[in-house]
């Protein structure tokens, strides 16, 4: 399970940029997470499909499609860029506004926000990372599990949370909601045995 580094500190972005490039690490409401060991070949296949599936839609459109590395700073009212403490790396990142974007990523809430669970990062994502990302708005999110080959998609309601989730399993076909006309193939995202 991915537990926070030393959680009695308070870390930003600026300190972020001080670690090794060679590490991956996110930062959530000032608490520092390690992001390794590297994700298990299982969830690049899932991340692989559906960036796949994701870009093809996309291509000449506005809205863009990011794998990781790619940071997304969402800083409170009064933080700047670099003091801003949460910076996250989803496993897959949609952006269609375009002034949210920067060099080093996307500052503000995404417009779609994939997770794929593993092991390690479970409670992170199902817990920490759901209430950050209906905090700030981020309009749906997508919780992968992996091993169940089951996807549950959250949808930011009027009341600024996130209502029941949507459940889809195996081949189930997959509208976004947030982009009209794609539907995403589970069965292709999960592979031929799903």
């Amino acid at each position: 399970m991915v537990e926070p580094v030393r959680s009695n500190e308070h870390y930003t972005y600026a300190d972020r940029l001080t670690w090794p490039e060679d590490e991956r690490w996110e930062i959530i409401d000032g608490v520092a997470y390690d992001m390794t060991p590297a994700p298990l070949v299982q969830h690049q296949e899932i991340l692989g499909e559906l960036h796949l599936q994701f870009g093809n839609f996309l291509r000449g459109k506005p809205c863009r499609v990011y794998l990781p590395p790619f940071d997304v700073r969402l800083p409170k009212p009064g933080e700047t860029l670099m003091t801003t403490s949460t910076v996250v790396q989803p496993d897959l990142t949609v952006v269609c506004e375009r002034e949210k974007m920067e060099e080093r990523g996307c500052v503000g809430s995404p417009t779609l926000v994939v997770e794929i669970l593993s092991p390690s990062t479970a409670r992170k994502d199902l817990r920490v990372k759901f209430l950050k990302y209906e905090q700030v708005g981020v309009p749906e999110y997508w919780v992968v599990f992996s091993e169940e080959k089951i996807l549950e998609v959250y949808t930011l309601g009027e009341d600024g949370h996130y209502g029941p989730p949507a459940v889809y399993v195996g081949g189930d076909q997959v509208p976004v909601g947030v982009l009209a006309g794609l539907v995403v193939d589970l069965g292709l995202v999960f592979g031929a045995e799903a």
